[in-house]
């Protein structure tokens, strides 16, 4: 059974599944090679249901993350999904019962949720609009704004530090050509 933190991992990468490379968006899960190793990293089994699944679970995640569709939209995902309880020596676990092939998808909501419940309002997409990534602030403050402070955040800032020298720039120019004297 995987820990929470690498459920986790599984879930910040596939919903990191779609970056923007080079301002070309590109989908890690697009090529089957690549999405049976994608699943095989993170538990699954590789089949091509299972990644259709992994697919349909990643952007219904995306977009109720984004905050364009209510949590609801999930539920179609955790379809005929059951759980069932298991008596261990350290007390009662419960073990979800669901098809191979919808296992990882349904492992991957189902950690969205302990985020939702343990971590609320952390998981948020990158605050550059440019960038497609999301990123799950795990500091004290909470408040982490890039999927990257090197990529992302370095970039937004430099980009409001050139905004604002710009804008001094033009004042400061304005503000010379209205001292000159008119002839």
């Amino acid at each position: 059974m995987a820990t929470e933190r690498e459920q986790q991992d599984a879930l910040l990468a596939l919903l990191n599944s779609t970056p923007v490379v080079e301002g070309d968006p590109r989908d890690d899960l697009a090529d089957p090679a690549a999405r049976r190793s994608w699943q095989r990293a993170h538990g699954g089994t590789g089949s091509a249901a299972e990644g259709r699944a992994l697919v349909e679970a990643r952007d219904a995640l995306q977009s109720v993350v984004r905050g364009s569709s209510p949590a609801a939209s999930l539920t179609p995902l955790l379809a005929g999904v059951t759980s069932r309880p298991r008596a261990t020596p350290e007390g009662v676990d419960w073990e979800l019962d669901v098809p191979d092939d919808r296992r990882l998808a349904v492992d991957i909501v189902m950690a969205w949720s302990a985020v939702q419940r343990t971590m609320p309002s952390r998981l948020r997409p990158c605050a550059n609009d440019e960038c497609r990534l999301f990123l799950l602030d795990r500091s004290k403050t909470n408040k982490g704004r890039w999927c990257s402070m090197a990529v992302c955040g370095n970039r937004m800032k430099a980009r409001r530090h050139y905004q604002r020298t710009r804008e001094a720039t033009a004042d400061a120019a304005g503000g010379a050509a209205a001292r000159e004297p008119a002839e």
